[in-house]
């Protein structure tokens, strides 16, 4: 199950995240950067507000000297908080930080931050796994240059997460997110997803907490199920929950089409070592939600595209165009909404024609029962306006 994390600046906007159901809550000052850390006081009156109902964590900026980082750490530490976060730095004393910090890992979860936009060096998670972190996040140092997904696609992440959980790492991913990424990075498996920007009027990070903003995401990130879990990606969820299925007429067709991908396919010795141009034709028969004006009620195309990427940046070379389309088609139903999906999948270059394969395929009858929201009433009713 992926956790929704809430960063706030203050006691009241704890409040508006509690209320509106996140599950971690973070303490951060937007305003000092991408990790800013909130005043002591002020961390400590977060955590006596949320104190058995939420976990908090808290920022702790590393000082430029060493020998003063447990200091630090520990101050934080005294406020009650359940995880600390801090931004490793990709300079040639990371490893040092890190066992400088290690004892702390047995008072609290500690958790360290990379930047996907500062070429952040993986090697150094094994590291923090040996030293008995808690977890990784993965984040954005610039926020107004792009989102987490612009630096790594959605396959980028995937393997991120797999390897941090090889490692035993809990992993969460942030960096300027935004409503429609959710349904996207849900895929990856991730354990957490953390917002500011998102939480807020406009999407200005430094802005107030907002209510509908706050509530929009978490109606996009499942809490609970009344059934086993489907899996994509190696344990991601997919789909908001329970209602009544629609009529059988109450169809939408979100389709992606003429999308060419350069790809290694082919089951001739001449098609070994090097790509072709591979062409996807994807209609997906979605059931059809009440209509409200957000991410709420689509099944959206960056969900197929995603799927695409997902299979084949798995690597290596594949010999069938059937097995991409099944393999779409098996992902794509996984998704609670897609009732039927029909996958042409064609070959550009091999021959002077297309060629490839057309295939529908639809969700076993029983299935059928699993739209999007349960609760987009009460999601209406804990909206403000803007």
């Amino acid at each position: 199950m992926t956790l929704m994390l809430a960063s706030v600046v203050s006691r009241e906007e704890a409040e508006i995240a509690l209320v509106q159901g996140a599950d971690i809550i973070d303490c951060k000052e937007p305003a000092r950067g991408a990790l800013g850390a909130l005043p002591l006081d002020t961390v400590a009156d977060i955590v006596a507000i949320a104190r058995g109902r939420r976990p908090v964590s808290a920022v702790v900026e590393l000082p430029h000297d060493i020998s003063h980082a447990r200091r630090a750490f520990e101050d934080a530490i005294e406020t009650g908080v359940d995880y600390v976060k801090f931004a490793l730095p990709a300079t040639p004393d990371a490893a040092e930080i890190i066992a400088t910090l290690a004892p702390l890992a047995t008072r609290v979860r500690l958790v360290a931050v990379l930047f996907a936009d500062l070429g952040p060096d993986f090697d150094h998670l094994a590291t923090l796994a040996r030293a008995g972190f808690h977890g990784v996040m993965l984040d954005t140092a610039h926020k107004g240059k792009g989102r987490l997904i612009d630096y790594m696609n959605v396959a980028a992440l995937t393997d991120f997460v797999r390897q941090c959980r090889a490692l035993g790492l809990v992993v969460g991913l942030a960096g300027a997110l935004e409503a429609p990424d959710v349904p996207r990075l849900l895929v990856t498996g991730a354990d957490v997803l953390g917002f500011r920007g998102a939480l807020c009027a406009k999407g200005d990070r430094r802005a107030a907490l907002n209510l509908a903003a706050t509530a929009l995401i978490r109606d996009l990130i499942p809490q609970q199920r009344d059934v086993e879990p489907v899996s994509y990606a190696d344990g991601a969820l997919l789909g908001y929950g329970f209602i009544e299925p629609p009529a059988a007429s109450d169809i939408d067709y979100v389709f992606l089409h003429d999308y060419v991908v350069p790809t290694e396919i082919g089951a001739y010795a001449s098609e070994l070592g090097r790509t072709q141009r591979v062409r996807f034709n994807v209609d997906a028969e979605v059931s059809r939600v009440t209509v409200l004006d957000d991410m709420r009620s689509v099944f959206s195309y960056d969900v197929i595209v995603d799927a695409i990427k997902v299979i084949l940046g798995g690597g290596g070379h594949i010999v069938l165009v059937e097995t991409i389309a099944e393999r779409l088609a098996e992902s794509l139903l996984l998704h609670e909404r897609v009732r039927a999906v029909t996958v042409q999948v064609e070959k550009l270059d091999i021959i002077a024609a297309i060629v490839g394969v057309k295939i529908r395929r639809e969700r076993a009858h029983e299935q059928t029962r699993r739209p999007l929201i349960a609760a987009l009433g009460a999601a209406d009713a804990r909206k403000e306006p803007h």
